[in-house]
């Protein structure tokens, strides 16, 4: 707070729980007991002014009582001023205006007929506001004050006024009043203290729940709405969004009729009949299906409920991928098993090769020497596909990696470097795993390169920025194309147009890009042909 040092006379303990909301409260406080002086002066001065001689004032005595309000009001908007600004410290404009008032007070008193015009009363609500608002032991030294200034007033009365010396029993019960109240404000401070240190620290775990809950529901994959009990929206996550096909605006919350009326029917029939529940359903707006599960929020009475949207479509994906999971351990067991033999196979077709000049065993060792190479090609496929979770991604430049790719591929298989044509967009970079991404483009490579004319520019590797900021790799080739009915099958192990083939190459390529965070799909270009495309995932460009 500018300018505003907290008031010196604080314990250490009150100091470390202050906080700026308290600071200022104080300091709001302060301005409205300043207001209260200045409407006391104010009627102080009223009363002097109009009802004088009521009050039994003589000419001098009504005239310092003019002027005795007149500096009373003055330097309490002297205060307001600095309370304004913040200035000077709370603790040193605290004390002013306390003891402005214990010393205006006790003259009007004097001038006032002594202690029996009962004036000093008015001490009493100074006191108890100074004890509420410095909140320490120092209203007790203000209460000293008050007493010491009512007493030498009397004192002074009796020694001027002739002033009956019996009132100093009035004079020191007023004294003791003073004390009396400056105890119970400070007692009464003190259980405020507590009170707002038990607030803020009540408001800072509250606040800190609310934010662990909101982050925590942002994070579940399944929809998450909680509604009131007139079916307000006051929370949701962007799987619910997504589910339901509707943006909740914070400013604005909507009923769960206007986003969804099918779960609105469903949320009004679960309230009647706590048993339903689990429901499964398709929402009509996205055609999701989605198992809805509502969960009551009581206490004290029905406040609402958390309705969570299981994505059906999600668990059928992760029940599958488990599937997948433990059968891939299977394979890769069953893949290691079948390596030995195999090799013992080949070995023994190749010692019956050996010496021998007859055709037609020649051609029968052979051919059992190409089957076991391509059950060997099949075995290393597998396990590689077993590997596929082993990821370790990396910033991976397109432009080069291509580049080099291209280079690569025409001098493994002979060919002119004019037969791949390469186009990349600038600063095309995307993070993936550099020995997945190798394997993913010989696999589209080769099978570009099967297919195609082999004339220069037959084969194309077009990179570019999509229009939703994804990077894209396409791979295209001049050949005769694919089927509509084979295309949906492209993607499924052990199937292949060529017998050669083992069926798993575009699978596996698939689930690598999975495994990275993109996405491998086939799109039949216009001008014919075949084009496999790779969208990168945003999250995971560098």
């Amino acid at each position: 707070m500018r300018g505003s040092p907290l008031p010196s006379f604080w314990p250490l303990s009150k100091l470390q729980v202050a906080t700026p909301m308290a600071i200022e409260d104080l300091w709001r406080s302060l301005y409205f007991f300043g207001l209260y002086r200045l409407i006391l002066g104010g009627l102080l001065l009223l009363l002097a002014t109009a009802f004088g001689e009521a009050l039994s004032l003589n000419a001098f005595e009504q005239t310092w009582v003019f002027r005795i309000c007149l500096a009373y009001i003055f330097l309490t908007l002297v205060s307001l001023i600095g309370v304004q600004i913040k200035r000077p410290p709370f603790s040193l404009l605290l004390a002013f205006q306390v003891g402005t008032d214990i010393v205006v007070i006790a003259t009007l008193t004097y001038f006032n007929g002594g202690i029996q015009s009962n004036l000093g009363m008015l001490l009493l609500v100074s006191l108890a506001a100074a004890g509420m608002i410095s909140r320490g032991r120092i209203t007790l030294f203000y209460a000293a004050l008050a007493s010491i200034a009512i007493l030498l007033e009397h004192a002074y009365s009796v020694l001027t006024h002739e002033a009956a010396v019996g009132q100093f029993l009035q004079a020191g019960i007023l004294s003791a009043a003073y004390f009396a109240v400056a105890w119970l404000s400070h007692t009464l401070s003190k259980y405020a203290i507590a009170s707002e240190k038990l607030a803020f620290v009540r408001g800072v775990d509250l606040s800190n729940m609310a934010e662990a809950n909101r982050l925590m529901i942002q994070d579940i994959p399944d929809g998450v709405l909680v509604v009131d009990e007139r079916g307000a929206v006051r929370q949701s996550n962007p799987s619910a969004e997504r589910l339901l096909g509707h943006v909740f605006l914070t400013d604005n919350p909507c009923v769960l009729g206007e986003c969804s009326p099918l779960l609105d029917a469903l949320f009004a029939a679960w309230r009647q009949n706590k048993a339903l529940g689990h429901e499964v359903l398709r929402l009509p707006t996205t055609n999701r299906l989605v198992r809805v599960r509502f969960l009551p929020v009581q206490r004290e009475g029905f406040w609402g409920a958390v309705i969570v949207l299981e994505d059906m479509q999600r668990v059928q994906e992760q029940a599958q991928q488990v599937k997948l999971a433990a059968l891939g351990r299977l394979t890769a067991n069953i893949a290691h098993e079948v390596r030995n033999p195999l090799s013992s196979i080949s070995y023994a077709a190749e010692l019956l090769q050996e010496g021998r000049q007859d055709p037609a065993q020649l051609r029968l060792s052979q051919i059992i020497l190409d089957n076991a190479a391509r059950l060997n090609r099949i075995v290393q496929d597998v396990m590689q596909l077993n590997r596929r979770d082993r990821v370790h991604a990396e910033p991976i430049d397109l432009a080069q990696k291509l580049a080099n790719f291209a280079e690569e591929l025409c001098q493994t298989q002979h060919l002119l470097p004019e037969l791949v044509r390469i186009v990349v967009s600038s600063e095309c970079r995307v993070s993936f795993d550099r020995g997945h991404l190798d394997q993913v483009l010989w696999n589209l490579g080769n099978n570009a390169l099967r297919y195609s004319q082999k004339m220069p520019g037959s084969i194309k590797l077009l990179a570019r920025y999509s229009d939703d900021g994804n990077v894209v790799l396409e791979v295209i080739d001049d050949g005769p194309g694919i089927d509509a009915e084979t295309a949906q099958k492209l993607f499924e192990p052990f199937f292949t147009t060529d017998a050669r083939g083992t069926g798993l190459g575009l699978y596996i390529a698939r689930e690598l890009c999975e495994a990275n965070g993109a996405v491998l799909e086939y799109s039949a270009p216009n001008e014919g042909g075949a084009c496999f495309r790779i969208v990168f995932g945003v999250n995971n460009e560098p």
